[in-house]
């Protein structure tokens, strides 16, 4: 039994890495006067209070960087620990969208150190992929296939998004993801304004915008759970604002199914960074 419970976290930690806390990276949007934003979770997975994530963006005049970061927290980190961090660099182009330069990521668990790189071209083309597991390092050229031109990874589209809501107010878009091996894209769906009321986790409340998240897998038919993440089963998101900066953050993230139950994550600190 034990063996197929630490199973069983190994796959949803492993396989929703990639989207729900990268996908968190959407709390960040900057103003002027405001470089970027670091944001704090608790995140709750059925019956477990699961993990602690850090996140930051940061914004300078041509330049971006998206920095999330988790741990495995209580129950989950004695019988599977786990802690990763995963950052997106890249330019701000005259039209404001953001173009990203490289993708790293790094995480441990308790038998595995794993690393990767994807690194890009000045016109956001993936190039090649740089990988190590237990410091075996590999590295893969990627083809250079016109459709995966104007794809990016995860992070450095939701943070896409942060900024198309801090123009204009809404959320309705769908992005084209490449992450060094398989193509999908994000969709995002705007669902208007709900009122949120405060709880044990958070005390957040008021009016915020609700958005719904989810992937379109494409052709891919892999069984990894990012694909749980789908039209049926999709990650609502809670965005409001600070109210002395007016810096949009998500106050709450929800998704119905994973393989432990429902998942929940709640704002618990907001801070400016320099």
């Amino acid at each position: 039994m034990i063996v197929c419970v630490e199973t069983l976290k190994e796959r949803l930690t492993i396989g929703m890495k990639r989207a729900i806390f990268a996908l968190m990276a959407i709390i960040w949007s900057t103003q002027a006067g405001a470089e970027g934003i670091r944001h704090k979770f608790i995140v709750q997975v059925g019956p477990f209070d699961a993990a602690r994530t850090e996140l930051e963006f940061n914004l300078n005049a041509q330049d971006f960087s998206v920095i999330s970061k988790v741990k495995t927290n209580g129950l989950f980190d004695l019988v599977y620990p786990f802690s990763a961090q995963y950052s997106s660099l890249g330019k701000i182009l005259a039209d404001e969208t953001l173009l990203t330069q490289k993708y790293a990521s790094d995480s441990q668990s308790s038998r595995t150190h794993r690393t990767k790189e994807l690194f890009y071209n000045n016109q956001g083309l993936p190039i090649y992929r740089l990988s190590a597991k237990n410091n075996k390092k590999k590295r893969v050229d990627i083809p250079q296939e016109p459709q995966n031109l104007g794809t990016t990874d995860l992070q450095t589209a939701i943070a896409q998004i942060a900024f198309q809501y801090r123009n204009v107010g809404f959320c309705q878009a769908r992005l084209e993801i490449f992450d060094g091996k398989r193509r999908f894209a994000a969709v995002f769906q705007d669902n208007g304004n709900e009122h949120l009321t405060a709880n044990e986790y958070s005390s957040l409340t008021g009016q915020a915008h609700k958005c719904l998240f989810y992937i379109d897998k494409l052709d891919n038919d892999d069984d990894d759970l990012i694909w749980q993440i789908s039209q049926e089963n999709p990650i609502n998101l809670w965005i409001m604002q600070d109210k002395q900066t007016k810096l949009p953050y998500i106050a709450r993230i929800h998704m119905n199914n994973t393989p432990l139950g429902e998942l929940n994550a709640y704002t618990t600190h907001i801070s400016l960074t320099d």
